[in-house]
């Protein structure tokens, strides 16, 4: 199986800068495009009042014709700035005003693509009223210049050509104009965009500040964000819970140890008492010289206090094996037969415990590990006989008809009780209500392993409340029938 990658290493360049520059730079890109969108408007709109121009002078020139000579016609226009040629139907011509080159030069008549009332070339009357017109014209030209060729009504031809150098010189000095509010436009945005973020990142500082106090140790510091739907919300939400889960992982760990701890103290002390009567026995039998009841006494001790140590041990060793997950051998099996054969056992251990089993007539089949429900069955037992001192009476009862397809198993006897404060602290290792750890007494662990190999099989073992007595159910999953 091959190994998971290694998550990329987050980014952390600063989000202030990143942000800032970003936003200028959308700002600048917008500035470039007005600024280009301004100048082709700007350009189209003083090319297009000059091309108005000379349609103006054009249509002027047609409402002369027949009335002025071509000669002073084109001399009129030219006073204009403008160059003009006049070729007649005859294949006569007439100029007036600067020529062309002169024009790129610059224009030498008014200043400006615009033209005023008083430049205007009025038509007469008589012209107006004798309905002549311009028959066609069309526009052309450079970057310099505009030139406006027209066909008047009588055949002749009129050139216009004006001078387009003021466009640029317009256009250059409003890019001076856009280029310098754009870097003022810049300077104020970086300095509001500066301050806007400044204030709007002020609550990553304080998730940092807190995250800081954390880890000094000040556990209970927390975010709680006044809106939790905003993308800093989410964020100090997720890290308020993150936090809780840590502390509560940290009070865990804690808690286990101090319970490993205490259970290993505990073990120790179980385990020391057999331990000393084994050595204080053998070292009575090694040095003194005993025969007869003595030392079959001393011996019969040190088998006694043997079988106890071994009995600790083993559970010991059981506990171990459910934390680390048990491994069970499931088989089928009616649950039955199991309660009979733990009836069948308690009375060579316990002769005066009565014991009585209830069991349905129909099969309660179970898919379990027999071995290990078996001993549930008997640590239960022997829980109730140490409750009953021995000379009680135990029911056991099974039931096929639990929730979810699960069997139950009921142990109930006629000893004390459960203190209902105690009724899960029993189920804790090496706690016992009966402080006395005579030899006679469990050490704890009987009520734990009897959960833990019922959780093992997904089931349980519950202490439930009844009036006289105590009462453990055992739920187990059942098979089909």
């Amino acid at each position: 199986m091959s190994a998971r990658p290694a998550a990329a290493p987050l980014r952390s360049g600063s989000l202030r800068r990143r942000t800032i520059v970003a936003v200028l730079a959308v700002v600048a890109l917008l500035l470039v495009v007005l600024a280009v969108v301004v100048d082709l408007a700007l350009g189209a709109r003083l090319r297009g009042q000059i091309e108005e121009r000379l349609r103006d002078r054009a249509a002027a020139a047609a409402s002369l014709v027949g009335t002025v000579d071509d000669a002073d016609l084109a001399e009129r226009l030219s006073d204009q700035g403008l160059a003009v040629r006049i070729d007649s139907a005859g294949g006569e011509s007439a100029v007036a005003g600067p020529s062309p080159e002169q024009l790129r030069d610059g224009p030498p008549g008014p200043a400006g693509p615009g033209t005023g009332p008083a430049d205007r070339v009025e038509p007469s009357a008589s012209a107006t009223a004798s309905g002549v017109e311009v028959v066609a014209s069309a526009v052309s030209g450079d970057d310099q210049l505009v030139t406006l060729r027209s066909t008047l009504s009588d055949g002749s031809t009129v050139t216009l050509t004006a001078s387009a150098v003021g466009i640029g010189d317009t256009l250059a000095q409003v890019r001076w104009i856009v280029a310098v509010s754009s870097v003022g436009v810049l300077v104020l945005a970086a300095g509001a965009v500066t301050f806007a973020v400044r204030r709007s990142l002020q609550p990553l500082d304080q998730v940092s500040q807190v995250a800081r106090a954390i880890g000094a140790g000040e556990r209970g510091r927390r975010l709680r964000p006044t809106r939790a739907d905003t993308e800093i919300g989410r964020v100090a939400t997720a890290l308020d819970d993150m936090l809780d889960d840590v502390v509560g992982a940290e009070q865990a760990a804690r808690e286990a140890e101090r319970r490993l701890r205490a259970f290993l103290s505990d073990a120790a002390h179980e385990l020391r008492t057999p331990v000393a009567g084994i050595r204080a026995a053998a070292e009575t039998l090694v040095r003194a010289d005993l025969d007869g009841p003595d030392r079959e006494m001393l011996a019969a001790h040190v088998a006694r206090e043997a079988a106890r140590a071994s009995r600790l041990v083993d559970d010991l060793l059981t506990m171990a094996r459910i934390d680390r997950g048990l491994e069970l051998a499931r088989a089928r099996a009616d649950l039955r037969d199991l309660v009979r054969a733990e009836a069948t056992r308690v009375p060579l251990v316990h002769p005066s415990l009565r014991v009585r089993v209830d069991v349905p007539d129909a099969e309660v089949p179970v898919d379990v590990d027999v071995d290990r429900i078996a001993q549930v069955l008997s640590n239960l037992v022997e829980n109730a006989a140490r409750a009953t001192g021995g000379r009680g009476a135990v029911v056991l009862v099974v039931d096929g008809r639990g929730d979810a397809g699960m069997a139950r198993v009921r142990v109930i006897d006629d000893g004390p009780g459960v203190p209902a404060a105690d009724r899960n602290r029993i189920f804790d290792r090496l706690v016992r209500l009966d402080e006395d750890r005579d030899a006679s007494g469990g050490v704890g662990l009987g009520l734990p392993i009897a959960r833990g190999i019922a959780r093992a099989h997904g089931g349980d073992v519950r202490c439930v409340a009844v009036d006289v007595g105590a009462r453990f159910d055992v739920t187990l999953p059942g098979a089909a029938r």
